[in-house]
């Protein structure tokens, strides 16, 4: 990277973009093991498009099951090693904690992104966020970066700037708006 260039980043969420999530009692979720675990088809290859065109690529995940018992640690981190392995970003971020805790790092709280930002000198208003939810569009809004929802069934009533279908479409906007 040249001197003065800015360093740019693409957030993503993991549920919803990365991979499906999992419908428990007709609401979206997290999968709670390597079993429940798939890719969306295609997500390397959208994020080996992000980062050839100069973008860092974290993932910031909300992993609330972890909290709650519900997710132990080391399923957690096997999810995230074939994550890792499979579509390659430059970070895998997540928060273990759940609403009462109040931390910084639970989105739609923007620590995740703040923090990255800070450790890897990230310009925030260059860069995006796609995410699946309200707390993706209200972590991005609160960061000061530019979002993206991906369209799903249940997420009809999220407000958010632009809308597309899938991650192949998220990042031709991006790449398109630079």
């Amino acid at each position: 990277m040249g001197v003065g260039q800015i360093k740019r980043a693409v957030f993503l969420d993991r549920d919803g973009v990365l991979n499906p999530v999992v419908m428990r009692g007709g609401s979206p979720a997290s999968p709670r093991g390597l079993d429940e675990f798939s890719l969306t088809p295609g997500a390397g290859e959208q994020v080996a498009r992000l980062k050839e065109a100069g973008y860092v690529v974290i993932v910031v995940t909300n992993q609330p099951d972890v909290a709650r018992g519900l997710l132990p640690g080391e399923e957690l981190a096997a999810m995230h090693r074939a994550l890792e392995q499979a579509v390659g970003p430059d970070e895998i971020v997540s928060c273990p904690h759940d609403d009462h805790h109040a931390c910084a790092c639970r989105k739609p709280k923007p620590g995740m992104l703040t923090q990255a930002a800070q450790e890897r000198g990230l310009d925030l208003a260059a860069s995006w966020m796609v995410g699946d939810g309200y707390k993706d569009m209200e972590a991005a809004r609160a960061a000061g970066v530019r979002a993206v929802l991906i369209n799903a069934d249940y997420n009809a009533e999220v407000e958010a700037p632009q809308r597309v279908a899938d991650l192949a479409e998220a990042v031709d906007l991006i790449l398109e708006q630079g």
